[in-house]
């Protein structure tokens, strides 16, 4: 049955590429939200019983619904899950390179001691230098979101960060690639502002408007 799942949501998200390859309309900059864990897997989980499972697949549909409402449609974003589905590593990878994205955010939340706090970016670190231009970029986009955070929801900068994560490793290759940690579930404070809509929307906006200041420096 999960393995029919997978197959249907593959499925569908091929036919709406069909969908949109066959119309007429202006270049949209194609955004793959990496909705992290899932199903079987909760992820970390906050003081509150929130988990992060569910706190990022509803900063993903958020940041659907936004995209529509205010930044009217700009960009064409898919999810790697829309529902509370299991995928392996491998299987969001191999999804994310099929649907040949711009822009590959994986969102995910921290957990650690009760004190500590706010949002932190990485992105790939070949360990030696940082010569690519998917790294330059993937820095420069980094930083936009987290400035956002910063400013409008006074969200602590932990900074833009470097690292080798599966994800990163493997998407850097074919676009610039960040993966997000929007904050810490442990965190009394955060883990109420995660477990309200306006919490959600706000972190979803911060995203999106971090996007379109990087999309529009370009």
């Amino acid at each position: 049955m999960l393995m029919r799942l997978k197959n249907v949501i593959f499925l569908v998200l091929l036919l709406k590429m069909c969908v949109i390859f066959g119309q007429e309309k202006e270049y949209q900059k194609r955004i793959i939200v990496d909705v992290g864990h899932g199903g079987k897997d909760p992820g970390a989980i906050g003081i509150n019983g929130i988990q992060e499972k569910d706190v990022v697949l509803a900063i993903g549909k958020e940041m659907i619904r936004l995209n529509k409402s205010i930044f009217g449609d700009e960009y064409d974003i898919y999810l790697t899950r829309y529902n509370d589905s299991f995928l392996t590593l491998s299987e969001r990878i191999n999804l994310a390179k099929s649907l040949r994205g711009d822009l590959f955010i994986s969102l995910h939340c921290n957990s650690f001691y009760s004190v500590a706090r706010g949002m932190e970016i990485f992105t790939f670190n070949s360990g030696i230098t940082i010569v690519d231009n998917n790294t330059r970029t993937s820095i420069a986009l980094g930083n936009e979101i987290v400035r956002e955070a910063t400013l409008n929801i006074k969200i602590a900068n932990r900074g833009m960060k470097l690292a080798k994560f599966q994800v990163l490793r493997e998407m850097i290759r074919f676009c610039p690639a960040i993966l997000i940690e929007v904050g810490f579930l442990n965190n009394p404070v955060e883990a109420v502002h995660f477990s309200r809509s306006s919490g959600i929307t706000a972190i979803a906006l911060a995203i999106l408007s971090g996007i379109n200041n990087h999309s529009k420096s370009e």
